[in-house]
C-alpha cells in the first residue's frame, strides 16, 4: 500500500486531525464520489486504522453535517465578533471581507462537494446547520446595512451579496483552472466592487 497523502500524527491535536479528516475527506469525495468512497479508504489515505476515524466520525453523512456546523458556528462567531465593534464606515467592508477570507481550500472543496451533489444537504442534521448559516449571514447582513445612511432594500439585498460573493466565485470558477487562492481573491474584488455600489446611492436610478 502507498503512503499516506496526509498522515496523522500523535503529535497533531484532536481539532488538526478533525480539520485533517475533513479535507481528505472532501477531496476523496470530489475526486471518487460520494457512494463509492469508504471510511476505511478515508482512514488508509490518513495512515490510521477505522477505529481511530470512528472516534472523531460514525459515517460519512457525519463528517458531511460537518461542514453545515462549522460554517454555521463562524456565521454565528461573526455576529458576535460584529456586536463587539464600535461603529464606523469601514466596519461594513471589514466584516464582509472577515468572512470570505476565512475560506481554506478546505471549505471551498465543501461549497463545491455540496454544489455538485445537492441532494447529500437534505439530512435532517444538514437541512439544520443550512438553516443556521443561513439565519447567522442574514443577521450580519441586517447589522451591516443598518451601519448605512438612509439604507434602500436593494442596499439591504447588494449587502447580503457582498457577503455572498465566495460562493458566487466558487460556482463561475468550475473549469476556469483558477486556483484556490485566485478564486478568494477574485471574491474579495467582487465583494468590494458591490460594497462601492452601496455606498454611491445618489449615483443609481
Amino acid at each position: 500500500m502507498s503512503s499516506p497523502a496526509h498522515p496523522v500524527t500523535p503529535r497533531r491535536s484532536g481539532a488538526e486531525t478533525r480539520s485533517l479528516i475533513q479535507a481528505t475527506a472532501w477531496r476523496l469525495f470530489t475526486e471518487h464520489g460520494y457512494d463509492t468512497t469508504s471510511l476505511r479508504q478515508i482512514a488508509d489515505e490518513l495512515g490510521i486504522n477505522k477505529a481511530s476515524l470512528y472516534y472523531y466520525f460514525d459515517s460519512k453523512q457525519a463528517i458531511l453535517d460537518s461542514l453545515f456546523d462549522r460554517r454555521g458556528d463562524e456565521a454565528e462567531q461573526l455576529l458576535a465578533w460584529l456586536a463587539e465593534q464600535p461603529r464606523s464606515p469601514d466596519l461594513l467592508e471589514v466584516a464582509v471581507m472577515r468572512w470570505i477570507e476565512t475560506f481554506s481550500a478546505e471549505k471551498l472543496q465543501g461549497i463545491r462537494f455540496l454544489a455538485a451533489n445537492p441532494r447529500l444537504g437534505h439530512s435532517p442534521a444538514a437541512e439544520a446547520g443550512g438553516e443556521r448559516i443561513g439565519s447567522g449571514l442574514a443577521a450580519v447582513a441586517d447589522q451591516l446595512t443598518t451601519l448605512l445612511p438612509d439604507p434602500s432594500p436593494e442596499d439591504a439585498v447588494l449587502v447580503r451579496m457582498a457577503l455572498l460573493s465566495i460562493n458566487a466565485a466558487v460556482q463561475a470558477s468550475s473549469g476556469s483552472g483558477c486556483s484556490d487562492e485566485q478564486v478568494v481573491a477574485a471574491a474579495v474584488r467582487a465583494g468590494r466592487v458591490i460594497l462601492a455600489e452601496v455606498r454611491r446611492p445618489g449615483e443609481r436610478a
